[in-house]
């Protein structure tokens, strides 16, 4: 069996950022850690980093007096910002730079007189800190259909922002139907989309026309990896999520001669490494890595991580 890993895979700067801050503050400052919410989605990121010492909570009202606290990749709403200022708690943002900069421009649209319109899926972490973000209302639409049942009129000046994990293709179809709907639309450049959902996407796309199957290695709640089985199962090869090589399914692969793998943006390489070695139980198995694109982007830790014996972080807005 011939096994084709897709280039780009795995951890986005965003991600790698993220768990840095959490072990940076660990080594820093000690064990315990919080953090509000999963840091990425992926369990084993998550238990990894818990058994250095992080606890990981569902709201700020867990987090004790004084501790250390570390908002996750995906950011959060202005009022988690506030309630950690009123309890002067210290806090570590890792929010992903890309998440950041939708919030900018989001309120930049607003502070222009339009009406934002946010193109994402509803009750993702992400997605609930952007609302959060925006003073005033913005209307969430998850398909080209809701676009036709918004409650506006025709010439209102409309400006859309999109959740980071949607790549332009996933978004195309829907903000093509807001500018058929109305007059008076802008939007951030296709260029500002996140660059690493983009690049797996397209990685996908390359890696299924060479396999039989596709399997994503990811979490069930992490909407880039259940995106990137999309886009196997859309072009009509079997495409299955995993979250290691515990969960292959040898039913899967009866007949199998050319097996495609990647990984979701918030799953390390360890995982990928685990799909292998299962593999590699079913019978002589030869891995080759699809030519794609080199990823080289970094992002800066928060300032108080990245200086030797800078004291605690600043109360939350580090």
């Amino acid at each position: 069996m011939k096994v084709v890993l897709a280039q780009p895979r795995g951890f986005c700067a965003g991600v790698v950022r993220a768990i840095d801050i959490v072990e940076r503050a660990l080594t820093k400052y000690g064990a315990p850690i919080y953090v509000r919410h999963e840091i990425v989605h992926n369990r084993h990121v998550v238990e990894t980093l818990k058994a250095k010492g992080a606890v990981f909570v569902k709201e700020l009202s867990e987090v004790p007096t004084g501790a250390v606290t570390v908002f996750s990749a995906h950011g959060v709403a202005r009022s988690v910002q506030a309630e950690a200022q009123e309890r002067q708690l210290p806090v570590l943002d890792a929010t992903c730079p890309l998440v950041t900069k939708v919030h900018n421009q989001g309120r930049r649209y607003v502070t222009q007189g339009r009406t934002l319109v946010l193109v994402g899926h509803a009750g993702h972490p992400e997605v609930v800190g952007t609302l959060g973000q925006i003073d005033g209302p913005v209307h969430l639409v998850q398909t080209a259909a809701e676009v036709e049942t918004l409650p506006l009129a025709l010439d209102t000046p409309i400006a859309y922002i999109t959740q980071t994990t949607l790549s332009v293709d996933d978004t195309r179809h829907i903000i093509e139907a807001l500018k058929a709907r109305f007059s008076d639309v802008i939007g951030p450049d296709t260029r500002d989309i996140c660059y690493a959902t983009q690049n797996r996407q397209a990685a996908v796309r390359d890696l299924i026309k060479l396999v039989d199957v596709l399997l994503v290695v990811g979490a069930r709640n992490s909407s880039n990896s259940n995106r990137l089985r999309d886009v196997g199962e859309e072009a009509g090869v079997p495409s299955y999520l995993v979250n290691d090589g515990s969960e292959v399914d040898p039913k899967w692969l009866e007949g199998v001669e050319r097996v495609g793998l990647t990984a979701g943006a918030s799953a390390p390489e360890v995982l990928v490494d685990s799909v292998i070695e299962a593999l590699r139980r079913l019978g002589p198995l030869e891995v080759s890595v699809l030519d794609g694109t080199e990823e080289n982007i970094t992002f800066n830790l928060p300032q108080v991580l990245r200086i030797p014996d800078a004291g605690q972080p600043a109360t939350a807005n580090a």
